[in-house]
């Protein structure tokens, strides 16, 4: 007899062969599951709340599958290619989960009846780049356009990014928001910092307002502040990144005097410093001082006497910004102050929002950047707003960038659904029917769709077909009217980028996770089973 051979530590868990890969196509089954019915405009939302009791309500697919807490090592694929589509895109991450989902679904009778996962996937990448040429295809590129029939086309693509969330109602008004909040940033980076995100309690959602410059919400202040000007027009602006108050001394601090004169000189120098401090920023001519670290209650007084504003404990974030587009540096001594590293703005005043007041930077010079304010009920509420503009900004520099859109509603879907049905007819072998499958995993966003607004699917996706089938490419779901309709005559679109990129990272997924054959689990240095004790010699049998 053999003797047993032990390469892994004993304990390792190892699972293969074709349940494994079941075992896998399962598990990515019920991820699929729990973010199905958020997709589109009557898609449901979802409550979690982590481990530290902290709730989030949202139907953003990303912002679901990084808060869900999965350890199936094949089921972690499609929270990656989730955050990969919302990193790159922005919008489209339920629908990359649902495909690829689907395309497992419909690709695993065919593992079940032993065909072998290399020619399962070779089917999955010629159908994914049938699909993309498709796409590419079909896209209306949106060339030589007036900047007002531009400005209509990203408002009409941020309106569809909206559409299946939260603010769906209010689209028209965060739409033009986000259109002027994008075209008012330095092409072509068009960069995201730029734009801040501020949120303000109460009120309603129509009360949000785009600042065109930085805004942020004022620091903790000293007394002698509400003395000091709140307005102030072509001013300039001292970055500091200095503490302007009087020094506790440290713990092991040990000052050594023997009379009350020489104490009276140590407390004298600690004022001259900051005093010194105070004036040479005065000197410089700025007439707003910033600073990262405190601003004490002499210093807010010193500058309240001299018509000066002051800020201290100035976020990082809101510093970094307020440098870049007003230009200057973050200066770290007091000393030599040069009008030379001032910033500079247009207009600053200090205004009420809600229940807290912001300090507003606007007509900035060195770089054109934007805040939006968003007001709203609940905290969760406003934080799912936030989400919901960040993919309607994602979307519109995306279209800025690649200017070519295809329609909504689950029309590119259908026609990719078809155009493949049509591609396997002619190929011979395995191939042809594993294309059939994956052409009916392409109308799973469309099903979808009309699963989640309550409408019968069946009926409509077979008038969809009909429709394709005569031609008629841009038909999609019509959520409004419960039938079907031509979506990119109706201004449902959605820039051809998304698409691409979701049917890339979903095939990509599905062919991953269909050639793992084996799953092996290491266990932890100190989770081996226990050995029994041995008897050593001259040692009694216990019990």
């Amino acid at each position: 007899m053999q003797p047993q051979i032990l390469v892994l530590r004993e304990g390792t868990d190892q699972s293969q062969g074709k349940p494994q890969l079941i075992s896998n196509i399962n598990a990515c089954q019920l991820v699929v599951d729990a973010v199905r019915t958020t997709l589109g405009p009557r898609g449901m939302d979802k409550l979690i709340v982590d481990h530290n009791g902290k709730a989030v309500i949202s139907n953003d697919g990303a912002t679901i599958m990084k808060l869900l807490d999965i350890v199936h090592p094949a089921a972690k694929t499609l929270v990656d290619i989730a955050k990969s589509q919302d990193a790159e895109v922005g919008d489209g991450t339920t629908s990359v989960v649902i495909l690829a989902g689907e395309l497992l679904k419909r690709l695993k009778p065919f593992i079940e009846e032993g065909v072998h996962p290399r020619i399962i996937v070779r089917a999955v990448r010629t159908a994914s780049w049938l699909a993309v040429d498709r796409v590419k295809e079909l896209s209306v590129r949106i060339d030589n356009k007036s900047p007002d029939e531009q400005r209509e086309l990203l408002r009409k693509c941020a309106a569809t990014a909206m559409s299946s969330k939260l603010i769906h109602q209010q689209k028209d008004h965060f739409s033009k928001m986000v259109v002027d909040a994008v075209l008012s940033l330095d092409a072509p980076l068009l960069p995201l910092d730029m734009i801040g995100i501020k949120k303000v309690s109460g009120g309603a959602l129509e009360d949000s307002f785009l600042v065109a410059g930085v805004a942020f919400k004022k620091t903790f202040s000293y007394a002698g502040f509400e003395m000091q000007p709140k307005s102030y027009d072509n001013c300039k602006i001292a970055l500091l990144n200095i503490e302007l108050e009087l020094k506790a001394e440290r713990d092991n601090a040990e000052v050594r005097v023997d009379n009350v004169k020489e104490y009276q000189k140590v407390v004298d120098a600690e004022w001259q410093i900051l005093y010194e401090k105070l004036a040479a920023i005065h000197a410089s001519g700025a007439n707003v001082v910033l600073s990262k670290l405190p601003i004490g209650d002499v210093a807010t007084q010193y500058f309240a006497d001299r018509d000066m504003f002051c800020a201290g404990r100035v976020a990082e974030e809101d510093m970094r910004r307020t440098q870049r587009a007003c230009g200057g540096a973050v200066l770290s001594s007091a000393r030599d102050v040069r009008r030379a590293e001032l910033g500079a703005c247009r207009h600053f005043t200090e205004r009420q929002v809600g229940g807290d007041r912001y300090n507003i930077f606007t007509g900035c010079p060195a770089a054109k950047t934007c805040t939006l304010v968003l007001r709203g009920g609940a905290e969760q509420f406003l934080e799912e707003t936030e989400r919901s503009l960040h993919d309607a900004i994602m979307i519109v520099r995306r279209t800025i960038k690649n200017d070519a859109v295809v329609a909504g509603g689950g029309a590119i879907d259908m026609e990719v659904s078809k155009h493949l049905r049509e591609y396997s007819k002619g190929v011979a072998g395995k191939e042809q029917l594993l294309l059939a499958a994956a052409a009916r995993a392409f109308e799973a966003i469309p099903r979808q769709l009309c699963d989640n607004a309550g409408f019968d699917a069946t009926n409509l996706l077979n008038k969809l077909r009909q429709k394709h089938h005569q031609g008629e490419v841009w038909y999609g779901v019509d959520i409004q009217r419960e039938d079907i309709a031509d979506n990119f005559a109706n201004c449902v679109w959605e820039p051809a980028v998304v698409k691409v990129n979701a049917v890339t990272a979903a095939c990509e997924a599905a062919a991953q996770i269909l050639l793992v054959d084996e799953t092996i689990k290491n266990v932890k240095g100190g989770d081996a089973p226990p050995q029994m004790p041995g008897r050593g010699r001259g040692r009694p049998r216990m019990g």
